[in-house]
């Protein structure tokens, strides 16, 4: 007999709080042996996301060896477990206890965009510390908006915000943000969208990712060509060789207006992608492979999964 939902939702947010606790007290070091045990369980437990993530490294990125993809995958749940013990320690985070483990590369880039003082928006994905980064750039002193869906346990969803919104961040949610967003923008905020997610028309559009058509988010693209705010891309991204995370943002995307609306918002959106891929390409082992990317195709082509 399966539990009821109120008693199954409150059982989920205090398990949630009870691990949040238990690695948010525990040495970081001493966290991430812990969430690599972890990860290597759920890597072993969870065949069907396994095979999502397999059959999504066939389809992008065929020249692999088998090996190396399977390396890339197994590098997925293990950063997946070092992002869960950032979160956990977020709450404690400062300028001065961070310094040592994160910091910041290209910011002169967003400061650049932010003069023009026509709102951010910021390009990111599931790649690297999402969830750090935001809170990490608001922990120096520039808060922003996300762009995030509604957990479904509404206790849990306000638990993550809280932590995630510490230092003056705000949420937007995807049920109700086009308004927000807008605002933000007439006010010269920043707001992060992770764009690298399958969508469904008529919410997305069908570019290229990898070589193969994926529909993609078109929100950005056509409000930024609507408001002329600046667009970068943001990723907070672990670099082996320092042992730290760095938060990099890169030079201000420019789209191209030629007077077709949505032949420009097909340019800006593939724009987006060629430049998220490009930063997957360079840290495989960090994506979000897990996810079914491409699972919307386009009328009359056969699933990929």
């Amino acid at each position: 007999m399966s539990l009821p939902e109120t008693m199954q939702k409150s059982l989920e947010y205090w398990l949630v709080v009870v691990v949040a606790r238990v690695l948010g007290w525990m040495p970081r070091r001493l966290a991430r042996l812990f969430a690599d045990g972890l990860a290597w369980g759920v890597y072993l437990a969870m065949g069907r996301l396994r095979h999502v993530g397999e059959r999504n490294l066939q389809l992008a990125m065929p020249e692999l060896p088998a090996e190396q993809r399977q390396q890339v995958l197994r590098g997925v749940y293990q950063h997946l477990g070092w992002q869960l013990v950032e979160f956990c320690h977020m709450p404690r985070y400062t300028r001065d206890n961070t310094k040592d483990h994160i910091r910041t590369e290209g910011l002169e880039h967003y400061l650049a965009a932010q003069a023009l003082g026509r709102g951010v928006l910021v390009l990111t994905a599931h790649l690297g510390a999402w969830e750090l980064s935001s809170f990490y750039h608001s922990l120096m002193g520039y808060p922003m908006g996300m762009v995030i869906r509604r957990l479904d346990n509404r206790r849990l969803d306000e638990f993550v915000n809280r932590i995630r919104c510490m230092h003056g961040n705000q949420v937007l949610h995807k049920d109700d943000f086009a308004r927000g967003l807008l605002h933000a923008m007439h006010e010269g905020g920043t707001v992060g969208i992770l764009m690298d997610t399958n969508m469904t028309p008529p919410q997305g559009e069908f570019v290229k990712f990898f070589g193969i058509t994926a529909c993609t988010a078109s929100g950005l693209a056509r409000v930024a060509l609507k408001t002329g705010a600046a667009v970068l891309p943001g990723f907070m991204l672990w670099e082996p060789k320092e042992h730290k995370y760095v938060l990099h943002f890169g030079p201000q995307l420019h789209f191209t207006r030629n007077g077709e609306a949505e032949a420009d918002v097909l340019a800006a959106t593939q724009q987006c992608n060629d430049v998220l891929e490009s930063w997957i390409r360079r840290y495989p082992d960090q994506w979000l492979w897990i996810h079914r990317r491409w699972k919307t195709r386009p009328a009359g082509e056969a699933p990929l999964y």
